[in-house]
């Protein structure tokens, strides 16, 4: 690892986190075009960090109101959920979501880092996924705002989060993708998938704190200039999607999909050859 090389994946990683193009897929097919080493997944959790920095700069309003309506709702009403506001309901409906991926994490983490790691996977599903997208934004009814979000909705898109483990799939696109099948509005369901995010981060650093705690010296140093670049550059997605989706469709990030996925099956097919 070296600073040019942390700068790349730290640019790359903020904006494939929050664009649905999948950002661990894009960090193992870098480092495959252009020959490096495997960076490993510990320094991939490093990178999500500062997205999830990006996200809490991002949300952070959102997270207070949350949690102080959450607070007041609790000491008023118990556990009267009827009685909850938005905000409370909102609140427990990310808790919710966020246990898909938290029990595949906790699961198969070890599985997933050695045997799903290969850019002909990624290219698969980055062309898999994005056909999924597609359809869902074109079929779909695009109406509900995030305020009618339920359980079972919570749910769906916690499981569409919890397949995001596998390379190529995209978090963003999954989560984007299930808001989309369930009828939300572009600009909600890009928003809850944002917010979903967060504890998701939150646990998968967690899960690499041991060895995040273990880098020292330059690898610690290039961590760190990893973490600061995606900060950066992930704040500026998060801005530019929830805009995009206002008046566009993710069209655009599904032909994207399909090139990647061929460029990266045609450079694996002349390595080989």
């Amino acid at each position: 690892m070296d600073l040019v090389r942390a700068v790349v994946l730290g640019i790359v990683q903020g904006l494939t986190e929050f664009l649905p193009v999948s950002s661990s897929g894009h960090l193992i097919l870098i480092p495959a075009l252009f020959g490096w080493d495997d960076q490993g997944l510990a320094f991939d959790v490093g990178l999500h960090g500062g997205t999830l920095l990006a996200l809490l700069a991002y949300f952070w309003r959102d997270w207070y109101v949350m949690f102080r309506t959450g607070l007041a709702d609790l000491a008023r009403h118990g556990a009267r959920i009827s009685n909850w506001r938005t905000d409370t309901r909102l609140l427990w409906l990310l808790a919710l979501g966020s246990l898909p991926a938290g029990v595949v994490g906790l699961l198969f983490n070890d599985w997933i880092e050695a045997h799903v790691r290969q850019p002909w996977l990624v290219a698969i599903m980055l062309a898999l996924m994005g056909t999924v997208m597609l359809l869902a934004d074109r079929l779909a009814a695009n109406r509900r705002p995030i305020a009618t979000v339920g359980m079972t909705d919570a749910l769906i898109i916690g499981v569409g989060q919890a397949l995001a483990l596998v390379p190529g799939v995209s978090r963003s696109g999954a989560t984007v993708t299930a808001g989309l099948a369930r009828g939300l509005r572009r600009e909600d369901a890009v928003r809850f998938a944002f917010l979903l995010g967060t504890p998701a981060f939150v646990g998968a650093l967690l899960l690499k704190s041991a060895d995040l705690a273990a880098l020292s010296g330059t690898e610690a140093r290039d961590m760190l200039v990893g973490f600061a670049t995606s900060a950066i550059v992930g704040f500026a997605a998060i801005h530019f999607l929830l805009r995009w989706v206002r008046t566009r469709s993710l069209l655009v990030f599904v032909l994207y999909r399909y090139a990647v996925a061929i460029l990266a099956l045609a450079i694996g097919a002349y390595r080989i050859a």
